[in-house]
């Protein structure tokens, strides 16, 4: 009798060799997944963290249904879309979301972070380092830091589109975007809700910003342009803070912004012409 022992044994060691699953441009989450699932629309995972690792650089995570699907720290070219449905993040006593690269292009659409629980989470989305930013139709609340803590190591440009950022110390806070060239990152923050804020709404505390169309309430302070920042700010409403606006960095205005029941108006920024 032929023994196949050593091509039997040589097989078994390919197999262990090999990864288990290769990674793909598009993965899925479920809330009844398993991460020992290769993450496709058939087989899904349960958290982003398990994802994330089978999914390709510049590729997309998407959710099939309703669900917490855990903090994930991202270190790649990537989005994560909550699709047709919100996807949630329930992160008590930590950040929600990492982001740390410095050479990639971030997106992440419809979801909600929450760092509810018996200790709050300490930011939304905390950004160490990345090149680009995009946030859209997003829910950050309940954290004792910052909605979206953005001191990138790397110059980056930052897009903030219809997200609401509510019981947090600090809304937005911008800072660690300019290089050492000297080159400064770009922030848009375009349709979004800041509210019950207990320090400033948005701070801007490097490069360059434009705000339009969002509403800052009940804030410490509204909006802050930090020294050597330029803000400009038009069609927005900034009402019911202890203070509207803080310098020293350059505020313009479009002249359009409703700036109304503030304990105090704080800087006043100069209005340009629009063409």
């Amino acid at each position: 009798m032929k023994n196949n022992l050593p091509g039997i044994t040589t097989l078994f060691f390919m197999l262990l060799i090999q990864p288990a699953f290769s990674q793909a441009t598009r993965t899925w989450v479920s809330g009844v997944g398993d991460d020992v699932n290769p993450c496709s629309r058939t087989a899904p995972c349960k958290t982003l963290a398990g994802a994330i690792s089978k999914t390709a650089i510049g590729g997309e995570i998407n959710v099939l249904d309703p669900g917490g699907f855990g903090a994930v720290t991202i270190t790649k070219s990537i989005t994560i879309d909550g699709g047709g449905v919100i996807g949630s993040i329930i992160s008590s006593g930590i950040n929600g979301i990492i982001i740390n690269a410095p050479d990639a292009s971030v997106t992440i659409r419809n979801f909600s972070i929450n760092g509810a629980g018996a200790t709050l989470g300490t930011n939304g989305i905390r950004v160490v380092a990345v090149k680009k930013l995009n946030v859209q139709n997003c829910i950050v609340t309940n954290f004792s830091g910052k909605g979206i803590d953005m001191s990138s190591t790397s110059t980056a440009d930052i897009v903030l589109n219809n997200v609401t950022i509510t019981n947090v110390s600090e809304g937005i806070g911008i800072t660690g975007t300019t290089s050492s060239t000297g080159s400064s990152g770009f922030t848009t923050i375009d349709g979004c809700r800041i509210q019950s804020v207990q320090n400033t709404g948005i701070n801007i505390g490097s490069g360059k910003a434009m705000i339009s169309k969002s509403v800052v309430s009940g804030c410490g302070t509204g909006i802050a342009a930090k020294s050597g920042t330029e803000v400009h700010i038009t069609g927005n409403t900034i009402t019911n803070n202890s203070t509207a606006l803080q310098g020293p960095g350059t505020l313009t205005s479009s002249g359009n912004n409703a700036i109304v029941k503030n304990n105090s108006q704080g800087a006043t920024a100069t209005v340009v012409n629009q063409q």
